[in-house]
Parts: C-alpha cells; sequence; structure tokens
C-alpha cells in the first residue's frame, strides 16, 4: 500500500480507502447491496491486511445504519484506522433534519459518534453545499466539534469552485478551521472536476479523495455496450453518476481493455492507476462485493501507467476547453502555475485554439 499526505497535514491515508456505501441496504441502498456485520467485518479484515487506513462512511447511508454497521465490524481495531464521516444530507422530516447549520452539525456529530462506537471522527466532511446557513455559522459549529475532540479534520464534498474557496477565506478571515481535504466524483468519464476543483486543491493544498473513482461500476470491466451485470445497481434502477455521452464512455472503456490487455492487468486496476496519477489525489475510496474485488483494487496501486498509455487515455476521455482556458493557453501558458498546470497539462500540445 502506498500512503500519502492529506493535502497541507500531517496526516497519512491510505492510497485506497474502503467506502461502506454497501453496509445496510436501507431504502434506496439497498440496489447497492445489503452487507450486514459479518460481511462487513470480512471485508474490513481484508482491507486492512491490504493496507488500507482509511473507511469511508455519512450519517445518511442507509439512515445511519452504514455507520452501525462500521462500528459494530471495526470493533477493537477502530483505534488502528482513520474514519471519514458526512452530515449535511436531509435524515428526517424535521426542519432542521438537514444542513450545515450549528444545530444539525453538532446533533449529527454526537448521533454519528455513538452509532459508530467511538469519541472521534478523523475527517469530517461537509457532504454538500448549504446555501441558507452562514458560512461562519457552519465553520464555528465545527470549530467546536473540534475543540471538544469529537472531529479532527475538516473537508468538504461536492462543492462548486467558488463554494471552496468562499468557505477557505471565511476561514482565514475569521480564524475558524480550514477545510483540508475534499471529495468529489471523478474519473476517466467524468473530469469536470479538472476545470476548478482539481486547480484548487493544487493551489490551496488540499488532499483529495475522490467516491465512486470507478464510476459505480462502469469503468471496471464489467460494463461494456452490450454488457450490463443482471446484479448491478444500475440494472436495478439505479442512475448516479449520469452519462450524458454512452458512446464516449465505451471509447474509453475500449482504449483500458487494450492497456488493461496488454499489461495483464484489469480494466479496474488501469481505470484507478490512472486517477492516482493525477494532481493533488491523495485516496481513491472503493466500494466493493467481495473480498476479491477489494483486493483488486488494492493492486492498482502498484500500477504506473507510462507516459503513452497515460497520453492514450488523456486523448479519449478529456473534456472540452472552455473558456476562458482555451484563451489562457493562447495567452497564458508562459506564466502558469502548478494550479493552472492541473487543467492545462492535458491539452498542453495544442498550438493556438
Amino acid at each position: 500500500m502506498e500512503y500519502r499526505t492529506l493535502g497541507r497535514t500531517g496526516l497519512k491515508v491510505s492510497a485506497i480507502a474502503m467506502g461502506t456505501f454497501s453496509f445496510g441496504g436501507v431504502g434506496a441502498f439497498s440496489r447497492v447491496a445489503t452487507q450486514g456485520v459479518a460481511e462487513a467485518r470480512r471485508l474490513i479484515d481484508c482491507c486492512i491486511d491490504g493496507g488500507v487506513n482509511l473507511f469511508d462512511t455519512a450519517n445518511m447511508y442507509s439512515l445511519g445504519r452504514s455507520e452501525e454497521i462500521l462500528g459494530e465490524a471495526l470493533g477493537e481495531k477502530r483505534n488502528k484506522v482513520l474514519i471519514s464521516s458526512k452530515a449535511r444530507m436531509r435524515i428526517g422530516d424535521g426542519p432542521n433534519d438537514e444542513g450545515t447549520s450549528r444545530y444539525h452539525l453538532i446533533r449529527e456529530c454526537e448521533n454519528s459518534l455513538k452509532r459508530l462506537k467511538t469519541d472521534h471522527i478523523d475527517i469530517y466532511f461537509m457532504h454538500e453545499w448549504d446555501g441558507v446557513t452562514p458560512v461562519e455559522e457552519m465553520l464555528s459549529a465545527l470549530d467546536t466539534l473540534r475543540q471538544q475532540g469529537k472531529i479532527r479534520y475538516i473537508g468538504c464534498s461536492n462543492y462548486s469552485g467558488w463554494h471552496i474557496m468562499k468557505a477557505l477565506g471565511v476561514a482565514e478571515a475569521k480564524n475558524l478551521p480550514r477545510f483540508v481535504t475534499q471529495q468529489i466524483h471523478y474519473t476517466l468519464e467524468a473530469r469536470e472536476a479538472e476545470y476548478e476543483l482539481l486547480p484548487i486543491s493544487v493551489d490551496q493544498g488540499l488532499g483529495v479523495m475522490v467516491w465512486s473513482p470507478l464510476a459505480a461500476g462502469l469503468l471496471s470491466g464489467a460494463f461494456g455496450r452490450d454488457k450490463t451485470p443482471a446484479n448491478s445497481r444500475q440494472a436495478a434502477g439505479w442512475s448516479e453518476p449520469p452519462i450524458r455521452d454512452q458512446e464516449r464512455l465505451w471509447t474509453i472503456v475500449d482504449a483500458l481493455e487494450l492497456i488493461a490487455k496488454a499489461r495483464d492487468v484489469t480494466v479496474a486496476q488501469v481505470s484507478l492507476a490512472w486517477t492516482l496519477s493525477r494532481p493533488a489525489i491523495a485516496s481513491l475510496v472503493v466500494g466493493g462485493l467481495n473480498a476479491d474485488q477489494f483486493r483488486d483494487n488494492i493492486g492498482a496501486v502498484d500500477l504506473k501507467l507510462t507516459e503513452d498509455e497515460l497520453d492514450t487515455l488523456n486523448r479519449v476521455s478529456r473534456p472540452p476547453y472552455l473558456y476562458p482556458y482555451w484563451h489562457q493557453h493562447n495567452f497564458a501558458s508562459d506564466r502558469f502555475g502548478p494550479g493552472d498546470r492541473a487543467l492545462h497539462d492535458s491539452y498542453a500540445e495544442l498550438g493556438t485554439i
């Protein structure tokens, strides 16, 4: 296993983290899996044996059942690993059962601690932007939780670029806790994060964790133009992440399959290895239905793609060169900094546009 420093902290996280989205199977989550404590314990042990030290969950996964199963399955191993959890999403019918208000965050953190059977959460994510609650109120509540020892680090998830910069600016101006990480969706198929989120991460020192790095299995090799596994979440009606260009997806899968065959590795490993090669990436949060899938995903850490392979994958997957980026390419490339290059290096060979 490879351990990477999370942003500008001193915290080391495994390049592959275990996602617990499949624990519980309550409500709509049953379309993914319905793993209980015994199965979760076997999968957790498999991941720990493979060097994984970070386990990711959220208060809304199976309405809290995921946290309960993770806490029960970890048992005495809890203090040897890191736990990340999240709050913000709706978890009840009341007017204060969602958001990042002081009331909601403190209550939900304390509820998560009980379910997880622990006295602290190592990384606490704001699961989604809340445009109603003042940023100062959110960060102040997180500061309270941190001072109480209930959380160690804070992060955001699914924020846009201006949301992140607003939160970082308020943190600096008010001497409040600063996000050290963001958890985002980022794959060969979904590279929108390169426009703003990866450059911000490089420039501001945010360690990136990636959720669903195999696009809910679409980049695992199990899917193809005429191939959808009967036991997949897609076959059960799950629609996340959205795929807006099916032909582009299968073109990417074709390229992955060619590289995987030439290197005698799996499609999933090639896909994960590409993501691990990208700027600011700290950890990929992977899920799995069985131990073999986790072992295969962990194996991606040892796969280093060649420049030719990376170039092939870049050419079939890079997103459109939107404004103002093509204009910057034409007139500002001689003064690009590291944050700029997180986007622009993917288009470096292009002439004037």
